[in-house]
């Protein structure tokens, strides 16, 4: 079964197929929590896009800030990276405010 677009064919393998057929006949709910995974991958491929154009730099961290850091990151489960670089962004952008 080829699955087609206004700007993409795609063809389908088995697995794919069943799926695709499977959700025809309503045989798959949404879940309950849809919403947050919709906007946890659409987040992520925002980062995705903002990290391609990125440039790398080196930075010398406290070590207990990166620590902090870290474990933030970890548990809002995202790479500390990217926590950093969206930290330097919204402050960029100005939506984040640091009193020195």
């Amino acid at each position: 079964m080829n699955k087609t677009s206004k700007t993409t064919t795609m063809k389908l393998n088995t697995y794919e197929q069943k799926i695709e057929r499977a959700l025809s006949r309503g045989e798959y709910t949404r879940a309950d929590d849809a919403d947050s995974a919709i906007k946890l991958f659409k987040d992520a491929a925002k980062n995705y896009r903002i990290l391609q154009k990125s440039k790398p730099i080196t930075i010398r961290v406290n070590q207990e800030d990166l620590l902090k850091v870290k474990s933030k990151a970890k548990k809002s489960r995202i790479p500390y990276q990217t926590l950093l670089s969206a930290l330097i962004h919204h402050f960029a952008e100005g939506r984040t405010q640091i009193n020195l």
